[in-house]
């Protein structure tokens, strides 16, 4: 029994890891190092794209161990990092994927950053957008 259920979980895999390549999607993961850096890459499944990603946190000088996953998103879609700031100080990343349209990313971020909402909060903005390919599309 054992052995069919690893069987029908590798056919899966393969079937799986076969259409991506066909239809030319891809994924995206984000990792995050605590007031170090992060990272964030495509690819065509979580396992690559972490690897991606932990590969560009640790460009920063972030330990591996540090470089902690957050987010993974198949397909891509829009994503969104928010930079917020509590009252007392402390700030982090909130990264939403997966978002249909850049219309959708931007007024998601601009109901996350939405300071009636998160009175807690001294500032929130929308410090990157990345399309479907992992492209960044804020001009400063």
């Amino acid at each position: 029994m054992k052995k069919l259920i690893s069987l029908v979980i590798a056919s899966t895999f393969a079937m799986i890891h076969a259409a991506q390549a066909q239809d030319g999607m891809v994924g995206i993961a984000f990792v995050q190092a605590p007031e170090q850096g992060g990272g964030v890459a495509t690819g065509p499944n979580p396992i690559v794209a972490f690897e991606r990603a932990r590969a560009q946190c640790m460009e920063s000088g972030a330990a591996e161990s540090d470089c902690l996953r957050t987010n993974w998103c198949y397909p891509s879609g829009w994503s969104i990092d928010i930079f917020a700031q509590h009252r007392e100080g402390i700030h982090w990343h909130e990264v939403i994927c997966g978002l249909p349209s850049e219309n959708a990313a931007r007024a998601t971020a601009d109901a996350m950053c939405d300071m009636e909402e998160r009175d807690f909060l001294i500032e929130c903005s929308l410090v990157q957008l990345y399309d479907p390919t992992g492209t960044t599309m804020i001009d400063y």
